[in-house]
């Protein structure tokens, strides 16, 4: 194999470049990007536990069950953003022997208990609205409507701090954020409920908006729970064609075959590949694994990657020993 004839080589590569290792460590980027996650979770945080109270005094007040329910979800949003904050921080803490990758799941398990939480949120509004609507309650749709522009624009200042603060490549964030764009919806159907009770005074319409943004808040959250579902069991990232993966790495001069292939995501923004790969003998064993690095670096945009190279007859004993559906791809 290359210079040498080595039955097996592993070459663990990292942000476009690699290096033969027999043990390794490494210690992985991102801490900037989690400290701006903090500060924004924090800012919103603040913001949100104080409309909270003013939405759940509002509501009490006015006997609008719609803005009880943002207001009920809002307080729900303290509970999110204070679990987005510590899972936040204890991903921040340094992998162990005991744990390698570190504690980078913690967001993945706190956007999973957003989802759950929302889920539950939304059944518990849609239930009082169906009540609401055999038993229609008089609601005061002028205080209501106050609160309701009051708390969209808390909702849309918090919102933006989350969205600047990392939502975009953050699960845990975005889950977060999603409490905070079900609030800003429970908002304008507030609002709309009360434009409607103070013109029309039809007081039905407080209890339909409910349901209204119970739907929407259980169509964002699912997707929430699915996306952090797959990353737990480790499904391939979305955006990752593993038969385009394997067919560009056999497209690399010097490779013969690929199998064992295993993409997936760690932590959002975090994607690991482990491989195994015959080598021909044709080129240098090292200059064909970094030619591999640098392609699963700039086109799938993988950049935690161990790559094990073998001959033709470890490839053989290899495929025998692990069973393999797929079986190994020439």
């Amino acid at each position: 194999m290359g210079h040498g004839d080595p039955s097996t080589l592993v070459w663990a590569g990292y942000g476009g470049s690699g290096r033969v290792v027999e043990q390794h460590e490494h210690r992985h980027g991102g801490e900037y990007l989690r400290a701006r996650n903090r500060r924004a979770l924090v800012v919103a945080l603040a913001i949100t536990v104080a409309f909270a109270l003013t939405e759940v005094v509002g509501g009490l007040l006015t006997g609008s069950l719609a803005l009880l329910a943002d207001a009920g979800h809002m307080l729900t949003d303290v509970l999110a953003l204070g679990l987005g904050l510590f899972a936040a921080w204890v991903a921040g803490r340094p992998s162990t022997p005991q744990k390698t990758y570190g504690y980078y799941r913690a967001e993945i398990l706190a956007a999973l208990v957003n989802g759950a939480l929302l889920i539950l949120i939304a059944v518990g509004i849609a239930w009082q609205a169906l009540g609401r609507l055999s038993r229609p309650h008089p609601v005061a749709s002028g205080p209501m409507l106050a609160i309701a522009v009051a708390g969209l624009i808390a909702n849309l200042v918090v919102g933006l701090v989350l969205l600047r603060g990392g939502a975009g490549y953050s699960l845990n964030v975005r889950g977060a954020l999603l409490h905070v764009a079900s609030d800003a919806l429970g908002s304008i159907g507030a609002m709309t409920a009360g434009t409607v009770i103070l013109l029309t005074g039809w007081n039905e319409a407080d209890a339909v908006a409910s349901l209204l943004i119970a739907g929407l808040i259980l169509m964002g959250s699912w997707q929430l729970l699915r996306e952090a579902v797959d990353v737990l069991l480790e499904g391939t990232p979305y955006g990752v064609d593993m038969r385009q993966l394997q067919t560009a790495m056999l497209g690399v001069p010097g490779v013969a075959g690929v199998h064992d292939v295993h993409v997936w995501t760690v932590t959002s923004g975090f994607v690991a590949m482990s491989a195994h790969v015959e080598l021909d003998g044709r080129r240098d064993a090292h200059a064909v694994l970094d030619d591999l690095t640098h392609l699963l670096a700039e086109r799938f945009h993988i950049s935690h990657t161990t790559i094990q190279a073998e001959t033709a007859d470890h490839t053989a004993v290899c495929c025998a020993l692990v069973h393999e559906p797929a079986g190994p791809l020439r």
